[in-house]
């Protein structure tokens, strides 16, 4: 799996969860995941979660650091544990940095309002997750904690921390699952 933080503004929108977003636009072909900073406005048409769209909850934040990750060989159900592992990682660096916060499946919360956002979804080609964490609260729709709150102003170091970590880890299962022989009854 491959890595990059991406040093410019990028509004993310909804539609850069998408097959092959990250290839064309940062020649990172394959497994991958990227990590940037910007607004993030998900109108109720670019909506991936349907329950969100039925309750009428678009997603808006003046600045947030996104993750978006793609892998081609895992199924959604997979994908979603993958997406579970993601937000421990990220609450486990949160953790190291004296941060203590609260995970319900995929959501994080730090003094009990919302932290982050995160889905996982399949394309025709791919399976695909964004995970995002308030960088600032302003502007946005709910009462949400945000990385400045907590002192996290190094967002690239952070970032690739935690890409780094879940690099690392998908390395140690694929090994794990390569270094054993089959049994038979």
């Amino acid at each position: 799996m491959k890595k990059k933080f991406i040093d410019k503004e990028i509004k993310y929108t909804g539609r850069e969860l998408s097959p092959h977003w990250i290839y064309k636009n940062f020649n990172l072909c394959g497994d991958a995941i990227v990590a940037f900073v910007g607004e993030v406005d998900v109108k109720l048409d670019e909506m991936v979660d349907i329950e969100d769209v039925i309750n009428v909850e678009p997603i808006y934040s003046k600045r947030m650091l996104n993750f978006i990750i793609e892998c081609f060989s895992a199924p959604l159900s997979e994908m979603v544990w993958r997406q579970r592992l993601f937000v421990s990682i990220i609450k486990e660096a949160l953790e190291k940095r004296g941060i203590v916060t609260k995970r319900f499946g995929d959501d994080l919360f730090f003094e009990d309002k919302k932290l982050s956002v995160s889905i996982a979804t399949a394309s025709i080609t791919s399976s695909l997750i964004h995970t995002a964490l308030n960088i600032v609260s302003d502007g946005a729709p709910i009462e949400v904690s945000c990385l400045s709150d907590m002192g996290i102003y190094d967002i690239d170091v952070f970032a690739d921390e935690i890409m780094t970590s879940f690099v690392n880890e998908a390395k140690s299962i694929d090994n794990a699952r390569c270094k054993v022989r089959g049994v038979i009854e």
